[in-house]
């Protein structure tokens, strides 16, 4: 572990101690959202924003059976995917995310998901985090993507004191192994809907909150 100046000691050992919790309950990560190949991912992490993955993964075979790669979509009227991906919310921002990032992967990259941060984050629609996900879990790249909910429970665990998603994110790396921030992100997003929710917590019987002592927040 390193690039770790700053961190003290005791901080360290709580990361390594939830770490620890965290291989034992979650040993194996299965992807949240159902795709096929980073193509179907890009899009389904898109409409994932302000959704839940269960609802996404009700729409995506309607919209995958239509269009299932960047040339059919890019096809695909925009006002189609709208109606199809209502259900998702945020319908009219998205679809035309999903059609412009269509159209922009045929075009300047010959039909594949770009494999940079760099060329995914100037896709419309996509963001950093976004970005992240594909990364780590299309390619096989060390990234921590951090949403909302990995924002508050580093908080709650005391493991950031960020005050957006950027700076947690670079706390949380500093704090574990390059190797694991691809399965550690999942661990902590199952970990949070199990035992740590943003409402109804009881620290008490949270395995990491009733170790540490974090009141709920």
């Amino acid at each position: 572990m390193t690039g770790k100046k700053g961190v003290s000691p005791k901080i360290r050992a709580r990361a390594f101690e939830i770490q620890r919790i965290l291989d034992k309950l979650y040993p194996e990560t299965p992807i949240p959202l159902q795709h096929e190949d980073a193509f179907t991912l890009l899009v389904a992490v898109v409409l994932s924003a302000q959704c839940t993955d269960e609802r996404v993964n009700q729409i995506t075979p309607i919209l995958f059976a239509r269009a299932d790669n960047p040339a059919d979509m890019a096809r695909l009227p925009v006002e189609e995917i709208r109606e199809i991906i209502k259900p998702c919310g945020l319908s009219p921002a998205k679809s035309k995310a999903i059609s412009g990032l269509s159209k922009i992967i045929m075009e300047k990259h010959g039909g594949k998901v770009p494999e940079s941060f760099e060329e995914l984050e100037a896709l419309p629609g996509v963001g950093h985090k976004t970005a992240s996900v594909v990364m780590s879990q299309a390619f096989g790249h060390p990234a921590f993507p951090v949403d909302t909910h990995i924002h508050r429970l580093a908080a709650r665990w005391g493991l950031s004191s960020g005050k957006n998603v950027e700076q947690t994110e670079r706390d949380l790396k500093e704090l574990f192994p390059e190797d694991s921030w691809n399965k550690l992100h999942l661990q902590i997003i199952y970990f949070g809907r199990q035992f740590c929710m943003a409402r109804g917590h009881k620290p008490e019987i949270c395995p990491v909150c009733s170790l540490y002592g974090v009141d709920k927040v």
